[in-house]
């Protein structure tokens, strides 16, 4: 431990945060190897109970194996806390921690609980985290009262009904994927009630943390004179619009494929749910294995956008593609500085050139991991399935069309450092492989060369 601490104590900020991860991967898979922990005689290899803890901490919900046939009920309750601590936050899990047990939180504790929450202060970080962390804990509470009592209907099982509403709740907050049906939610594809309150939960979860603390805040009046952040506003339009092209998307691609039989509040909410699911959550009404190419492809690029900023979703983020595409509508070629303007107010510059960097490093590491992949399964594996895993890692989504288990051992290695950079974020990611460089002190004269 004093060897962790010397080197958390000379590392950087992102590194640091990079490292209290890692640790938390090593926990969790320290977990998942307990005794008693597995159905009777059932075994899992380490490369597959890796993937499982790099998932939950990720909570992406990626599996090689079926959760339902491999854990008992422990077993269950432990992935449970792993998809809390990978959800919520391992320095959120760890500040809440460091209250309970009377310690007193210091200046490089303050830094990394600002880096993991994408915050530019760190002015009323712990105040922030446990207004989190008792948010989050609020919402899978209620979605689990919704659901238990629901699921009791149909199970006649208090304690079966208990533990499947508490786990639907908390992976579909935690937007975690995983599931104890064997099948994810696909046996409720006609129950419109379990659906709605998953989706509501799975967007609460990812829309953004202060978006939540925001409109909690508007609702108790407790600010006179309250406005909305930019960042709320461009985060939740930006949210709801990926979410309804994401349903239109779908049902326009399938509505002649493999939903044209079915009826149109079952293809509505067909749509709509695998929209929602691409935003991380990785639960699914519909086999995706089912879709079309141009489908997967769609969904893809849905999960590659991912969820917002400090939530607990991955990809490259909505505020990160809304940037980007303002960018692209304010450009004037001949102007010196085209200026992104929205909501009466103007991006920083320095927020265009991260949104920048984040999109070109995203798209290199997904390149990359699909290239991997590729020469180690394109002979067995048709490019679609490997580009649809490959995004739904990166976007620390979860869907899948089933290939996860057949995958060597170095296709799943590419997959877990996806999902673990997807969960850590690209700024912490870009900053800890270039370090925080000083300042240029000086300047080169600028000249003009050819784009386009």
């Amino acid at each position: 431990m004093s060897i962790v601490k010397q080197l958390l104590k000379k590392s950087s900020p992102q590194q640091g945060i990079v490292m209290y991860y890692i640790v938390a991967i090593i926990g969790a898979f320290l977990l998942l190897n307990l005794p008693g922990i597995h159905k009777s005689g059932v075994s899992v290899k380490p490369i597959d109970t890796l993937f499982v803890a790099v998932s939950g901490v990720s909570v992406t919900g990626l599996t090689p194996v079926n959760i339902s046939e491999t854990y008992n009920a422990f077993g269950y309750i432990i992935i449970l806390i792993i998809l809390n601590i990978g959800g919520i936050g391992v320095m959120a899990i760890g500040t809440l921690l460091w209250v309970v047990l009377g310690k007193r939180i210091g200046i490089r504790e303050r830094q990394l609980i600002m880096l993991d929450n994408n915050r530019d202060s760190m002015s009323g970080t712990v105040k922030l985290i446990l207004d989190i962390v008792r948010t989050i804990l609020a919402i899978e509470v209620v979605g689990a009262l919704f659901l238990t009592f629901y699921f009791y209907q149909d199970l006649h099982d208090m304690k079966a009904a208990i533990l499947q509403g508490v786990f639907v709740s908390i992976s579909a907050t935690t937007n975690g994927g995983l599931d104890i049906t064997g099948e994810s939610l696909i046996p409720y594809a006609n129950d419109y009630f379990v659906q709605t309150i998953v989706m509501f939960l799975i967007v609460l979860g990812s829309i953004g943390f202060p978006v939540l603390l925001e409109i909690k805040a508007y609702i108790k009046n407790r600010i006179p004179n309250f406005r909305f952040t930019l960042f709320t506003k461009v985060t939740t339009v930006t949210y709801l619009a990926i979410l309804i092209i994401g349903t239109v998307g779908i049902l326009f691609i399938e509505g002649q494929g493999v939903f044209a039989n079915q009826s149109w509040h079952k293809t509505l909410f067909y749509g709509m749910f695998q929209s929602v699911t691409t935003r991380s959550a990785g639960l699914q009404t519909f086999d995706v294995s089912q879709f079309s190419d141009a489908t997967n492809l769609f969904m893809g690029a849905l999960m590659f956008i991912g969820s917002s900023p400090s939530s607990v979703g991955g990809g490259i983020r909505t505020t990160t593609f809304a940037i980007l595409v303002l960018f692209v509508i304010n450009y004037k070629p001949n102007a010196e500085r085209s200026a992104i303007k929205v909501f009466n107010r103007e991006i920083h510059s320095q927020d265009l050139q991260r949104s920048f960097a984040v999109f070109t490093i995203a798209i290199l590491l997904v390149f990359l991991g699909t290239f991997i992949i590729m020469i180690n399964e394109g002979s067995t594996v048709p490019f679609i399935q490997i580009y649809f895993e490959v995004m739904s890692a990166f976007g620390t989504c979860g869907l899948s069309t089933g290939i996860t288990s057949d995958l060597t051992p170095v296709s799943k290695c590419v997959l877990m450092v996806l999902m673990f950079i997807g969960r850590v974020g690209l700024i912490s990611f870009i900053i800890m492989i270039s370090g925080n460089r000083e300042p240029a002190k000086y300047h080169y004269p600028k000249e003009s060369i050819q784009i386009g």
